[in-house]
């Protein structure tokens, strides 16, 4: 494939070019509605799976309490930068950027085994795993901040600052919807 190519619509191959840093894999990426539907559903389906054995396992209310807080988390991305790329007019790309951000999130997981390897083999020469623990989450949180900013940046077309705002703002309004309600029930309990 010349350097000039547009692959073919692959999710695999977008992921794998992605990952490594190659603007031309977000073009792997459909831009419909279809596509980004079809991003959401495995991300969907893990917590689905998950709330179906916590109904029997935690009780229906907490099974239901963490399946709701979980597609809230799910969504709170697209939301969130569907509304700023509204703001700063790249409502056009934002379903390519959407799907490509939900496709992308499966490379984080994969890098984490791949991060476990060689850790694994440095707790067995003595490092303590309280520090293994803060390099794989160092390396995964750089990592991830890293592939939001590019996907930000490559997908809507932003300059590098607004790419820095929108990750921000998505990552920051993502934990306020995961511990808000949790604090609120702690604060007030």
């Amino acid at each position: 494939m010349s350097r000039g190519a547009v692959p073919r619509k692959s999710v695999l191959v977008g992921l794998w070019r992605v990952a490594r840093g190659r603007v031309d894999g977000i073009a792997c990426f459909g831009g419909d509605a279809q596509s980004f539907l079809s991003s959401l559903a495995p991300l969907v389906a893990f917590p689905l799976v998950g709330a179906g054995v916590g109904l029997f396992t935690e009780g229906p209310r907490r099974a239901l309490t963490d399946l709701a807080m979980t597609l809230c988390a799910l969504l709170t991305p697209a939301v969130v930068s569907y509304e700023l790329a509204r703001v700063w007019k790249r409502t056009d790309a934002w379903v390519r950027f959407a799907t490509a951000f939900n496709w992308c999130e499966w490379i984080l997981p994969i890098l984490a085994c791949l991060i476990l390897v060689p850790l694994s083999v440095a707790i067995t020469l003595g490092l303590a795993e309280d520090a293994a623990s803060l390099i794989l989450l160092g390396c995964l949180g750089s990592y991830g901040l890293w592939l939001h900013w590019f996907l930000a940046r490559n997908a809507l077309w932003l300059s590098r600052f607004r790419a820095v705002v929108l990750v921000l703002l998505v990552n920051l309004a993502t934990v306020v919807v995961v511990m808000g309600p949790r604090l609120l029930v702690h604060g007030l309990g």
